[in-house]
């Protein structure tokens, strides 16, 4: 009697189009599930609208993890991290410090040799132009502003943060970000901004004018290290301070 119900029904699913979704496990059961969620399949409805799925490889899984941490987690996180071959030869990580609240929100480029050492962005010279940049503009380190780098761990050599090292430290930020939620982001030089605006435009070409990443304001500037090689530039940089403070004001006032 429940054969023919069951029977009857699988017709009348048939009949319809639909087919159970759940089936015994069998030994392909693991590679069915991984073809189940796999964008093809699991990306679009029957109608071709878009669903929920969950991550399909460890890259996805990682950020989607990363994408959901509190404060200490994501800081536990970043201190064990092994996504890049940084954790090799790096001292310390440098997730950032300062006003978890801020409205300032400054990313640099990643961590150099007293960083890696101390743990904390922005110290020796290139810190201390930093400060004398804020205080320029009547702020300071951890009031009201919070400074990370595009990196967490020192490149060796000091060099530039490679595009593979830079995407796997961009969950990290894109958390960061999403929890300080800040008015306005500085990008301190090249790196810095070419990786939040996704471009490879030059920093005189993006200077002077406002960009966005993720809905919020960016303002792009030169870096404090390179200042210190090259004094001609601060001109211009406190250019791009005077036009970030009145535009922190604008946008205090349309608030």
């Amino acid at each position: 009697m429940t054969s023919a119900r069951d029977a009857r029904r699988k017709e009348i699913l048939k009949e319809l189009g639909l087919t159970p979704v759940w089936r015994a496990r069998t030994n392909n059961s693991s590679k069915s599930l991984l073809q189940a969620l796999s964008p093809a399949s699991a990306g679009q409805s029957n109608r071709g609208e878009p669903t929920c799925s969950a991550p399909v490889n460890a890259a996805e899984d990682r950020r989607f993890k990363i994408l959901r941490m509190g404060w200490d987690e994501l800081e536990a996180s970043i201190a064990g991290c092994i996504a890049c071959p940084l954790c090799q030869s790096r001292t310390r990580t440098v997730p950032g410090v300062g006003d978890r609240n801020a409205d300032w929100l400054y990313v640099g480029e990643g961590p150099g040799a007293q960083e890696d050492a101390t743990g904390e962005p922005f110290v020796g010279q290139a810190g201390k132009l930093l400060d004398n940049m804020l205080a320029a503009i009547d702020l300071k380190r951890g009031r009201n502003v919070f400074i990370t780098n595009i990196v967490k761990c020192r490149p060796p050599g000091n060099r530039e943060p490679a595009p593979y090292e830079a995407q796997q430290c961009e969950p990290y930020l894109a958390r960061q970000i999403a929890m300080i939620t800040p008015k306005l982001i500085i990008a301190l030089g090249k790196v810095a901004a070419q990786n939040l605006l996704g471009t490879d435009a030059s920093i005189g070409s993006l200077r002077g004018r406002l960009h966005q990443h993720s809905g919020i304001p960016v303002i792009v500037t030169y870096h404090p290290a390179y200042l210190l090689r090259t004094l001609t530039a601060k001109a211009k940089a406190w250019e791009d301070l005077c036009f970030a403070r009145s535009t922190m004001q604008r946008l205090g006032t349309a608030e």
